[in-house]
């Protein structure tokens, strides 16, 4: 089976990337159509989940979308957050993000290298009696920073501050694509309650993470190729190593 479109369950990417490689590559074409988006939680949703922000003294962060819903739902609850709050990212673009709704602050602001492991080694003795609020979004899997945090002697909550809301994709045709690539639990949720009778056929679907496989099988659908491995560690380099060998 020769392949001519693969479908990206994502947004395209603003700049270049390893897709138009393997696109002039490979003469393949690439669409990229979120399944999902993320929304902040409304107040009473939040509210329901028995969580009070000021009982804590650190907050862990992992994504901007959990960032702005936040201090957006914050400002709903009218809760005022004290300077002395702590803040802890896993890398250092989410840290500057906070840019945007506080002053930026080293003694305040702490920030890993991108794996949720690398938030423990922030912590060190200065800030381990610390009460951290891990913000996540809402997933049919637990957060990869509260499993670590699970492990670590420390005190913690985890919150949800985002939920995925579906897309409309009613009037996409799966079958045009030849490959289709899924990141997240929600795109399988999403493909469903848009297109309930959807049958696989031929389509070959991607998967990346392990939190989406189990909805994956779940759902029915085969899986011909899974990232990250130490083979392909992206989904860019799963797909070209696929490619070369059809």
């Amino acid at each position: 089976m020769s392949v001519k479109n693969i479908l990206i369950s994502q947004q395209q990417p603003k700049t270049a990337s390893p897709y138009t490689t393997i696109a002039e590559k490979f003469g393949v074409n690439f669409d990229f159509i979120p399944f999902f988006k993320n929304e902040p939680l409304t107040s009473r949703e939040f509210r329901a989940q028995r969580i009070n922000i000021l009982d804590h003294t650190a907050i862990v962060f992992s994504a901007r979308t959990t960032i702005d819903a936040f201090f957006q739902l914050c400002e709903e609850l009218r809760v005022k957050v004290p300077e002395t709050m702590k803040y802890f990212c896993t890398s250092e673009a989410v840290a500057n993000y906070l840019q945007k709704h506080i002053v930026y602050r080293k003694r305040k602001i702490f920030f890993g290298d991108g794996r949720p492991e690398s938030i423990l080694g922030l912590i060190s003795a200065k800030h381990k009696g610390e009460n951290f609020l891990i913000a996540t979004a809402s997933s049919t899997g637990k957060d990869a920073v509260t499993k670590v945090f699970e492990t670590s002697p420390y005190k913690f909550e985890t919150a949800v501050f985002v939920k995925p809301v579906s897309q409309d994709i009613k009037a996409i045709d799966l079958h045009s694509y030849d490959v289709v690539v899924f990141f997240n639990p929600a795109d399988v949720k999403s493909l469903f309650e848009n297109q309930p009778d959807f049958k696989q056929e031929e389509i070959r679907f991607v998967s990346y993470g392990k939190s989406i496989v189990s909805a994956m099988n779940e759902a029915g659908l085969t899986i011909e190729i899974s990232a990250p491995t130490t083979e392909a560690p992206s989904v860019a380099k799963a797909l070209e190593i696929f490619l070369s060998k059809n």
